[in-house]
């Protein structure tokens, strides 16, 4: 996110190409190392090369990766479930979210904001006169506030290059969109088209407050070990291309030319009677410094989840702990950051449907523009499930609250309103449903007719 003084608010080339240039800089100097390191490209690559006859391994260990798949599976792996009492507005959000493919849309927003601190998600208005909603990198793409102190959105800038490397892109503020293209500079492709949105159509997703990447604190220890891991796989090659000392004898120059390459080293004395005339030939070894290094090793990959505070749920140690209290102990510094991060994405998701509902297509479907104040969100933290805890704590709220909060204890029940639906049709068939005497009273009747007999009686 940018800030410029509120007095520009006049989109021109010339502050157009301000902002995008300072956008880049942005990029270069943080969000490409962020998105270098989810991809796998660590310093240990980019470092010089050591000498021919050194051994060079390069290894590297994507916790970046790992991190934040894990946190975003933990954090968004149960889909977040967008809902409403009224059903008019829910009858039009689940349109929404199926036609957008919702579910996916914020699994990809929760991941980038894992890996930037923050991700985008735009709108606008498809061919089919529908509204679409899509995520897009902040590497391209950017909202501009003004400098308050309640940061106001501005603009809205995505630019991109296409398949001839040209850059294209569009801006947008709170009543038009247009598109520009960078051919020598910038100019506008063409006129202004008004979107119908009330505000800049684009909300900003965050991470946390700063917007910084759920592996950023931890980039300078995976360096680490990763220079360490190298280095150790470097000396194992060294000790099995270990040098031979050869002594008691006067090799031949042509003999010892590539001493590097063969590894070779002699030692000898012209002097007969220094006591260096028996022949004796062995490999050099080098100290070893296993111990040390593993130690290294160990300890920068236990700082990088303590740090990081995702649980590595691969560590051996983790599963020793069988009950569903034990475990969430332990992911309790993880739950925390997606406990702050779930305020950060309701308020998104608040923006997101406020928008939404304030285009005129909304509102032909029934939907008034403050009907965003009646969406509920539900996010569900992906935790090892014990089936039995969960059936006994929801049969011992029976009474204590409503059906529906009782059913949603069960990890089982994805929609406790559909559920409560189903268990009224069931118990309406089982009224209706002859019983066992009657049927064996009657056995030529029908069952309508004998449902039609009980009626009467009733």
């Amino acid at each position: 996110m940018l800030s410029i003084k509120s007095e520009y608010s006049q989109m021109t080339p010339e502050l157009l190409a301000e902002l995008i240039t300072r956008h880049k800089g942005i990029v270069m100097g943080r969000l490409q190392k962020l998105h270098d390191a989810y991809a796998n490209d660590y310093r240990i690559f980019h470092m010089q090369p050591k000498e021919a006859w050194k051994p060079d391994n390069r290894l590297a260990v994507n916790f970046a990766k790992y991190i934040t798949d894990t946190f975003n599976g933990f954090f968004c792996g149960i889909p977040i479930k967008t809902s409403s009492d009224d059903e008019k507005i829910d009858g039009y959000i689940q349109l929404l979210d199926h036609y957008n493919g919702m579910d996916e849309n914020n699994v990809e927003l929760s991941k980038m904001a894992d890996i930037y601190g923050l991700a985008n998600e735009m709108y606008y208005i498809d061919e089919e006169g529908n509204i679409g909603e899509t995520y897009v990198s902040p590497m391209q793409s950017f909202l501009v506030t003004d400098d308050s102190i309640l940061e106001r959105p501005m603009y809205f800038i995505r630019y991109y290059r296409d398949s001839e490397n040209v850059e294209r892109g569009s801006w947008s503020d709170a009543q038009v969109v247009q598109h520009f293209v960078n051919k020598g500079g910038y100019r506008w492709e063409d006129e202004p088209k008004i979107h119908g949105f009330d505000g800049v159509p684009a909300v900003e997703f965050k991470e946390n407050e700063e917007a910084t990447s759920i592996y950023e604190s931890v980039l300078n220890l995976i360096d680490g070990y990763n220079k360490a891991l190298s280095e150790k796989a470097n000396d194992v090659d060294a000790f099995a291309d270990a040098y031979m000392k050869v002594t008691g004898v006067k090799l031949d120059k042509d003999e010892v030319v590539r001493i590097r390459d063969d590894r070779l080293i002699n030692l000898y004395s012209d002097d007969p009677d220094d006591g260096s005339g028996d022949l004796d030939a062995q490999f050099l070894q080098k100290p070893s410094s296993d111990e040390t290094q593993e130690n290294l090793i160990e300890r920068l990959q236990k700082l990088i989840f303590q740090i990081s505070m995702v649980a590595d749920i691969s560590d051996e140690n983790f599963a020793g702990s069988a009950s569903g209290v034990a475990l969430k102990y332990k992911l309790q510094p993880m739950s925390n950051l997606a406990q702050d991060k779930e305020l950060k994405f309701r308020a998104a998701m608040n923006r997101r449907y406020r928008l939404i509902f304030s285009n005129p297509i909304s509102m032909a479907q029934g939907v008034r523009a403050d009907d965003w104040l009646k969406v509920d969100y539900q996010f569900t933290r992906n935790y090892p499930q014990n089936i039995l805890d969960e059936a006994q704590t929801a049969a011992q709220l029976e009474g204590v609250v409503s059906k529906e909060t009782q059913l949603s204890v069960l990890s089982i029940v994805d929609d406790p309103k559909k559920e409560i639906d189903r268990m009224r049709e069931e118990e309406d068939e089982a009224v209706s449903r002859p019983t066992a005497s009657e049927q064996a009273i009657f056995p030529n009747v029908s069952a309508d007719v004998m449902n039609g007999l009980n009626n009467e009686e009733r």
